[in-house]
């Protein structure tokens, strides 16, 4: 839906999003049009006013609307088409991950016909830490190996995953490029069960940068221990999966009377 004429004069009014001493004025700029984007008022695909108009809408300099869209483009709330103008980027679909399957993210990307990507944040051997100690069973002289990745899907940044595991089953953590079950499949390791754990959150600056988020957005953080059908456990990840996009959902069956 494009706003008629009388619109962008309701929409941008200083009246409607600037407040004396509560920060910058792109700041608030940028907050109003993000409101106004995420509320629906402006849809996907509907074009800001040019620059210099909305400029004279809000009664600000031509940078300061500069700064604000320049963070929401950079955020993927909006996109700048050469030659056209700038316009509300369509929202991704939303995703429904079932909590009942143990499947990897690459997995459930490849399931739904997209291709999943990794960027590796961080992969080596380290000597664990407490939580790690605890969750998978390991002594203060072991070794357990580490996998950070920011994964996304068709170049979208979906979630961001920390793992670890044992070094004797993840020997060496530079073999995992995308898929961590696809290495640990092929070496008969991969886990069959899994406890997970999921909590609300809001995204810190430097994983809201990483997810093109602002800081602040709410996220979903999912704890998992995944363990061998011997019951050894053999992985703890926390993933943090951005709630704009995901939906966990559960099946759950009543159980017969005895």
């Amino acid at each position: 839906m494009d706003m008629d004429s009388s619109e962008p004069d309701q929409i941008f009014a200083p009246d409607r999003w600037y407040r004396p001493g509560k920060g910058p004025r792109y700041i608030q700029l940028y907050r109003h049009l993000a409101s106004v984007i995420k509320s629906g008022v402006m849809e996907a695909n509907a074009q800001l006013p040019p620059e210099r108009d909305l400029a004279e809408l809000a009664d600000v300099s031509r940078v300061t609307v500069r700064n604000a869209v320049a963070k929401l483009v950079q955020e993927g709330v909006l996109e700048q088409r050469r030659g056209s103008g700038t316009f509300v980027r369509p929202h991704p679909p939303r995703l429904e991950h079932s909590l009942s399957a143990l499947v990897s993210f690459t997995e459930y990307m490849r399931q739904r016909g997209k291709t999943s990507t990794s960027q590796i944040l961080r992969r080596g051997l380290f000597l664990p830490m407490p939580d790690e100690q605890m969750a998978l069973g390991l002594a203060g002289g072991d070794w357990v190996a580490r996998v950070d990745r920011l994964r996304s899907a068709d170049g979208l940044p979906m979630a961001l995953e920390w793992s670890s595991l044992p070094q004797d089953i993840l020997a060496d953590p530079e073999r995992v490029e995308t898929s961590l079950y696809d290495v640990l499949r092929a070496q008969g390791n991969a886990p069959t069960r899994a406890v997970q754990r999921i909590t609300a959150v809001n995204l810190a600056l430097t994983e809201a940068q990483l997810l093109n988020l602002p800081e602040g957005a709410a996220a979903l953080r999912i704890d998992r221990t995944a363990y061998l059908p011997s019951g050894r456990p053999i992985e703890l990840t926390r993933g943090l999966y951005r709630s704009d996009i995901y939906d966990f959902v559960a099946e759950l069956r009543l159980e017969p009377k005895p």
